[in-house]
């Protein structure tokens, strides 16, 4: 039991780090400038992800009762 405290214990500090802005190491620089690129991209333009990553959703669900609009195309089999 107090293996299982200690490690707990230990594990929740670790999680605890001070959060800092990341650059690069001393003696490196970030990535070449895009050829498209208007300015070099910082390091918080690189972390933050395109949205193409996660796009939209088009066939958003009804959220609250609505009446659903008619389908002209949604014909009986002649």
């Amino acid at each position: 039991m107090k293996r299982l405290l200690i490690a707990g214990l230990a594990l929740a500090l670790a999680g605890c780090g001070a959060r800092e802005s990341l650059a690069p190491p001393k003696g490196a620089s970030l990535p070449v400038k895009p050829a498209v690129a208007r300015s070099q991209p910082t390091s918080d333009d690189l972390l933050k992800p395109p949205s193409q990553t996660r796009p939209a959703r088009s066939d958003d669900l009804i959220q609250s009762s609505q009446e659903r609009r008619s389908d002209e195309f949604d014909l009986p089999p002649q």
